[in-house]
């Protein structure tokens, strides 16, 4: 069943307007008729609107709402992924499967290594890009809410942002090296508990350097281990958010 995301303002008791760009999707890509059953989410209350469409409007669908399900598809804690600037076209893949895997933000971060730099026009552009790739990916996999893509910070912004977060994970190949091999790592992600916030910090090509754990172990970011293997940047971040969502839904 195709799902979409509506205001609140849209669902009007037993009905509900479909407007904008998911109009001509559902009409001319999609090629759906009156009486076909869709689903729609607000965004806000995490409950599944099952409607039937009734009519087709010149820039709206009118629908007629046959029940409401509890959704019980997002994680029952917020992640947020700090994910280092990649190269490319890879920060599109990354938004994409971490919203699957029930990431709640993703904020891109420019440090030290990362070989992209993007000015204000350029930054606004992917921002706007990564935003629409969210909400797509979102509307897949049936989220009840879009996850938000924000915009670019600073490497100091980062660990400043994540200090209101319960959780705040760094992998770092040398984790072994500092007691906090895969053994401590599995107790970490083991003793993760619904309700809890998570800040998962994930490094460019090349990773982060040295000084940019520093600051963040002196802000209490507890490197990880990924095991003995190195990860790529687009792996690396959609590793943990697999461990952790099992972790919260066991």
């Amino acid at each position: 069943m195709h799902h979409f995301f509506v205001k609140p303002s849209q669902i009007r008791g037993s009905e509900i307007i479909i407007e904008g760009s998911d109009v001509r999707h559902i009409r001319d890509v999609l090629r759906m008729k009156a009486g076909e059953e869709l689903s729609v989410s607000n965004g806000t209350d995490r409950k599944e609107y099952r409607c039937g469409i009734r009519e087709f409007r010149k820039d709206s669908i009118l629908c007629r709402l046959h029940f409401i399900k509890e959704a019980d598809v997002e994680l029952p804690s917020r992640i947020y992924l700090f994910q280092g600037l990649p190269k490319g076209d890879k920060m599109e893949l990354i938004v994409q499967k971490a919203v699957e895997l029930g990431v709640y933000e993703v904020i891109p971060v420019d440090t030290a290594r990362s070989v992209v730099k993007l000015d204000a026009r350029k930054e606004k552009t992917k921002i706007t890009r990564w935003q629409g790739i969210a909400e797509a990916a979102a509307k897949q996999s049936r989220r009840g809410v879009i996850p938000r893509v924000r915009e670019v910070m600073s490497m100091e912004q980062a660990i400043a942002c994540a200090a209101e977060m319960e959780v705040r994970l760094i992998p770092y190949e040398l984790a072994e090296s500092m007691a906090c091999g895969i053994k401590e790592t599995r107790q970490v992600i083991s003793s993760l508990r619904p309700g809890q916030s998570v800040a998962l910090f994930i490094g460019p090509e090349g990773g982060f350097e040295e000084g940019e754990v520093e600051a963040a172990m002196a802000a209490k970011i507890q490197p990880i281990s990924l095991g003995r293997r190195i990860l790529r940047t687009e792996t690396a971040g959609l590793a943990v958010l697999s461990w952790i969502m099992y972790q919260l839904e066991e």
